[in-house]
């Protein structure tokens, strides 16, 4: 099952840009790029990093998407 993220979705409703966001969890903005148009998973601790930067729970930021036949 592939993973879906809302980091765009929150990270504009909150005003932060992209880079600050990168830099304040020290990885590059590319990262942030890939990530946030699902082509790249964040490492565990990254995501969780995310979660907590955010302050909202997992699943606001991270769901499963069921594909067809499954």
């Amino acid at each position: 099952m592939p993973v879906k993220n809302n980091i765009r979705k929150i990270r504009l409703e909150r005003g932060i840009k992209q880079i600050q966001m990168a830099e304040d969890l020290q990885v590059t903005r590319q990262t942030f790029t890939a990530i946030e148009k699902n082509k790249y998973n964040p490492s565990l601790e990254l995501a969780l990093k995310i979660v907590e930067y955010f302050n909202v729970p997992i699943e606001e930021v991270f769901t499963l998407v069921e594909e067809e036949g499954e």
